[in-house]
């Protein structure tokens, strides 16, 4: 079965583009004008993910993922953003956005970034096992490292008693990090991993959900847990 995506997008030409691009990639496509469609669409079909614009007239995206996150709905959410400041991107964060384009953009840089997110979010079968084309075994039920404890199949976390309250992609950057706690990982390994796609030197979408993260993991006069090796990534660690 194609993989569904509810397209939210009020510029008509892009609308009517995404939605040519997405059906010729194999994707069966349902395309709104504004966010109160999408609302309706997302309740009436609820998608494999969502694509949408952020600036629309009436209720726009980043309100839409409020509503569906306000639900406990988790399906993954993909913004489109003509938004470049940090403060921007880190309000599609705070909505419970999973990830972010920015206009203008290539259709395959889309692509690239819808395809991680539906395997981050590939279904298991009843006996705990991947399903039919989902990757890889799960894995085992806890982490820890620095002080922080993860769940990976509840997706819960916590920094000592404190649980986290994260987003998807937050969630897996933080285990990927745990998971090599005290070794250094480039941004080409973080981006391959966490997105499936290097985004190359000028992305600055690592540094934005690096920045959010360390936001809900810092405590005043606790040590800093994610340390910056300029010019080469990141590194989970307890100084």
């Amino acid at each position: 079965m194609p993989h569904t995506v509810l397209l939210a997008e009020d510029d008509r030409a892009i609308r009517n583009a995404l939605e040519r691009a997405l059906t010729l990639e194999g994707y069966q496509v349902m395309a709104v004008a504004d966010g109160v469609e999408a609302l309706a669409q997302a309740h009436r079909n609820r998608p494999d993910v969502l694509l949408l614009d952020v600036m629309m007239p009436g209720i726009d995206g980043l309100q839409v993922c409020r509503v569906l996150r306000a639900e406990g709905d988790r399906t993954p959410v993909l913004m489109l953003t003509a938004l470049v400041e940090t403060a921007d991107r880190i309000a599609g964060l705070d909505a419970g956005a999973d990830d972010y384009v920015v206009k203008p953009f290539d259709v395959e840089e889309v692509f690239a970034r819808l395809r991680a997110l539906l395997r981050r979010t590939s279904p298991v079968g009843a006996d705990g096992a991947p399903a039919a084309g989902a990757p890889g075994p799960l894995p085992e039920r806890f982490v820890e490292a620095a002080g922080i404890r993860m769940d990976p199949q509840a997706r819960r976390a916590w920094r000592g008693a404190r649980e986290l309250e994260l987003t998807r992609t937050e969630f897996e950057l933080l285990e990927l990090l745990v998971r090599n706690a005290g070794i250094v990982l480039d941004h080409s390994t973080i981006y391959d991993r966490i997105w499936g796609y290097d985004f190359g030197p000028g992305s600055k979408n690592l540094a934005v959900y690096v920045g959010y993260l360390r936001r809900k993991l810092d405590e005043p006069d606790a040590p800093q847990l994610i340390h910056t090796v300029r010019g080469v990534g990141y590194v989970l660690r307890e100084d």
